[in-house]
């Protein structure tokens, strides 16, 4: 007979709620969960290892007297609000995945003497977003109307996320926790987070939001690299916290897609969001939100705008979320900065398979695949 086990009641209550579930749900499809929160009946070792499972929890926490403290690493502001104090779980495991990857790159470009990112928290509160945006720019080696000369938004993100990848930013792409598609991070939660770091900041773009967000959310990430502050934001609206910091990074963003003087000389001869959005390869949205901020529309046109605009327009990357090429997947997902240094240390001896898989979540051959197939 298998040997039951005494947990304590408020553990189990805490890791249903950690995982995101309310009681009566997680009950349908766990209802043994009831006899053991009324002391019923104990769980068997097997039986709480399944728990744990079904909740992501690491065994041994359920032995702890008192659920654990766990803090958000970073920052995470809500539009219009301060800090947020909890977030999913699949947001924070997220947080603590790229977290952990970013460490390790860290402290390997440091072991091989790599010099830090000499942008990295150039600029702070008393600058202006015009003059760090101009700075950004001119790091990323691009003019101020650069998207006007692509003949498609597609290909001036595109061109844009390689630009921040060869300066060693990696961009990681995703909506799901690692490579889980049944474990999905809403956009409503969270756009993107940034990790600053002077040898390799890592930016995370929600791939299930619209891709009028996920470009912006890009620029966004870079002025707080420049500003040397990590971040999580909703930006709800395309609006910032109630935050200085989150203030001056939107307002950077804005100038760095769409200058301002470039759109006031535009809108001088054609004051139509659409025509903008054609002429500055931005999506409508960024448009009207760089309206909004040049006093051109006011706030209620630009949500009657925006919300319009969403209802039509709303858009899911399946690319990187999941389905299509699986190589491609893998790139978007970890970043071609991290591939790249990860296979460089790995066949230097530096980092052995295993710790490859705890990076990655990629098994066996599948990471000496992806590399042969992407690099």
């Amino acid at each position: 007979m298998s040997q039951e086990i005494n947990i304590q009641p408020n553990m189990l209550s805490w890791a249903i709620d950690r995982a995101g579930y309310q009681l009566d749900e997680f009950a349908q499809k766990f209802p043994k969960i009831l006899d053991w929160l009324n002391g019923e009946k104990k769980p068997t070792v097997k039986q709480l290892e399944d728990f744990s499972h079904r909740v992501h929890l690491p065994f041994g926490y359920l032995f702890l007297p008192e659920p654990p403290v766990e803090k958000i690493p970073i920052p995470f502001f809500r539009t219009g609000k301060a800090a947020a104090t909890k977030v999913s779980l699949n947001v924070l495991e997220t947080l603590r995945l790229l977290k952990h990857r970013q460490d390790w790159l860290s402290e390997y470009l440091r072991e091989i003497e790599e010099d830090p990112l000499p942008f990295v928290g150039k600029f702070g509160l008393q600058n202006p977003p015009e003059e760090i945006a101009a700075d950004i720019r001119a790091t990323l080696k691009l003019s101020p109307d650069w998207a006007s000369h692509f003949p498609n938004w597609s290909l001036a993100k595109a061109h844009l996320a390689q630009k921040i990848e060869d300066l060693g930013i990696v961009i990681s792409f995703n909506s799901v926790v690692q490579n889980n598609n049944h474990r999905k991070i809403e956009p409503q939660e969270v756009r993107g987070f940034v990790l600053v770091d002077e040898f390799v900041p890592f930016l995370f773009v929600n791939a299930a939001d619209s891709k009028a967000a996920q470009m912006f959310t890009m620029a966004h990430e870079l002025a707080h690299v420049w500003t040397g502050q990590s971040a999580a934001f909703d930006s709800r609206m395309m609006l910032p916290a109630d935050d200085p910091m989150e203030k001056l990074c939107d307002q950077t963003a804005a100038e760095l897609l769409v200058p301002s003087q470039y759109f006031l000389d535009f809108w001088s001869e054609t004051p139509q969001i659409a025509a903008a959005a054609r002429h500055f390869k931005v999506s409508e949205i960024v448009a009207a939100r760089r309206a909004l901020d040049l006093g051109l529309i006011d706030k209620n046109n630009f949500f009657g705008f925006y919300n319009n605009f969403m209802s039509r327009h709303f858009e899911r990357k399946s690319n990187a979320a999941g389905g299509g090429d699986f190589y491609l997947t893998q790139k978007v997902r970890l970043g071609l900065p991290f591939l790249t240094r990860l296979n460089q240390a790995l066949k230097s001896g530096k980092i052995l398979h295993r710790e490859v898989y705890q990076l990655t979540g990629l098994k066996g051959d599948t990471f000496h695949n992806v590399t042969q197939k992407i690099l």
